[in-house]
């Protein structure tokens, strides 16, 4: 009788997924709101100014400096994918890279639009 290996090994490898309890969607419209001027999420004692996202069609753009604690100025552009979600648009998957193309990183940092107000996530 294969019928009941068969069965077996479909409850086999459908627990797993039964019984992992799916994560929470985020509630984006209780994020802080996204100011002129933040800590950034790399550390260091950086400070990031100017950051505002732009979204056009899949991607979400923006240009932003970054303030070392020695004052230097870091002139750099950051871009996400924007995926509709909860009546606006989630800028996740952020990349960015100096204007002058010394650098490139990633960035743990969402910012959630919608009607004109946009939040960022706390890391």
């Amino acid at each position: 009788m294969r019928t009941k290996p068969l069965a077996a090994l479909f409850v086999l490898l459908a627990v797993p997924f039964i019984a992992t309890p799916s994560l929470a969607e985020d509630n984006y419209e209780s994020w802080v709101l996204l100011t002129p001027e933040f800590p950034s999420t790399g550390g260091g004692g950086f400070v990031i100014k100017g950051y505002n996202p732009v979204v056009s069609g899949a991607t979400c753009t923006t240009p932003f400096t970054a303030h070392g604690p020695d004052g230097t100025v870091y002139a750099n552009i950051a871009e996400f994918d924007a995926v509709p979600t909860q009546g606006g648009i989630l800028c996740m998957n952020g990349r960015w890279r100096a204007v002058d193309g010394s650098a490139t990183g990633t960035t743990p940092l969402r910012v959630f639009i919608k009607d004109g107000v946009a939040r960022r996530s706390s890391h």
